[in-house]
């Protein structure tokens, strides 16, 4: 059996073909860049528009398959932005209708965990979800994704790009940050924002800017955020550990490539007689291949979303999705 995925809930736009064993037989990834400023919704949504149709046949192509193989097509129902969901959603309903096959709408948070259990040798972890619009600890129980800890306010990816537009770093500030921290020495003094099981961003990228403006260097800058922010992370994601009583963390999203933020929650595993695990990069920010991957376990599992049920949701919660494949 044969699914095709499409990402499609902000920047990036993406067309995977995975198999029944959850091989990626194609992972075509395009990434919306302004020319300044941050996203704006209806751009990239024709940015998807546009390059939708040539990535689904570059993804055909690849796969070695022909459209007449793919037996299933789904597509990121969200959470994300409305303009970028409904392009994506639209080109999966007409790629559904032509090839007469099944359509399956899925939770993108849940299928950055779905396929790191599939490409790592994590089973039942706690997944530490961080990316530009979404920031979870995420854990299996009872029937249920459930969210033992979230950001309060913006997602980590989101508070790190627009400190980047602040600061001089411009767009996708995420790779800049964690270069220029590298260079830091001084620790500055930035609220350390955990409240109880969740977090807050806001208030650490008022302070950084601050710190710009009395003259503090872009490095020390950078350092402090990551250091605070990434302990935060750690902390919350261990306490979720000790209270689901698991023994693995799986990283899932585009901030978790930094190699800061994998050193501290690895050092928190290790010290817990823990393992973490992380999927490799292309598979950690947004992409087709994990919504294929979760919507061929949901179809598999009898899961079935009529045409007219395919709606787009920009606050789809982890929590509301039934977990009927486990």
């Amino acid at each position: 059996m044969y699914c095709l995925g499409i990402e499609g809930t902000a920047h990036t736009v993406g067309v995977g073909i995975v198999d029944h064993e959850g091989n990626v037989l194609a992972n075509e990834i395009d990434m919306y860049k302004p020319a300044e400023g941050g996203i704006h919704p209806r751009e990239a949504a024709n940015h998807h528009a546009e390059t939708l149709v040539p990535m689904v046949r570059q993804a055909i192509e690849r796969s070695g398959l022909r459209f007449k193989d793919i037996d299933v097509v789904c597509f990121s129902k969200g959470p994300g932005l409305g303009p970028c969901l409904r392009t994506v959603a639209t080109g999966a309903r007409a790629l559904s209708l032509s090839l007469k096959v099944p359509i399956i709408g899925v939770n993108h948070c849940i299928s950055h965990l779905e396929i790191g259990r599939i490409k790592t040798p994590a089973k039942d972890p706690v997944l530490l979800y961080a990316s530009g619009g979404n920031t979870q600890v995420i854990a299996f129980a009872n029937g249920r994704y459930r969210i033992f800890g979230e950001t309060l306010d913006i997602g980590i990816g989101n508070m790190l790009d627009k400190l980047g537009r602040e600061i001089g770093l411009g767009y996708y500030a995420g790779p800049k940050i964690e270069k220029a921290a590298a260079q830091g020495k001084k620790l500055l003094n930035i609220p350390y924002s955990v409240k109880g099981m969740d977090l807050a961003f806001s208030g650490i990228l008022t302070a950084a800017v601050a710190h710009r403006n009395k003259g503090e260097s872009i490095e020390d800058i950078c350092y402090s955020v990551q250091e605070t922010c990434f302990a935060m992370l750690t902390e919350v994601t261990e306490r979720a550990m000790a209270h689901v009583e698991k023994d693995g963390v799986l990283l899932g999203g585009g901030v978790v490539q930094n190699k800061r933020l994998q050193g501290m929650v690895k050092e928190m595993a290790e010290a817990r007689g823990a393992v973490m695990y992380v999927p490799d990069r292309t598979l950690c920010m947004d992409n087709g291949a994990m919504i294929a991957w979760t919507g061929l376990l949901m179809h598999r599992a009898g899961i079935r979303h009529p045409l007219n049920t395919t709606v787009v949701d920009q606050r789809f919660r982890t929590d509301q999705v039934e977990v009927t494949w486990r």
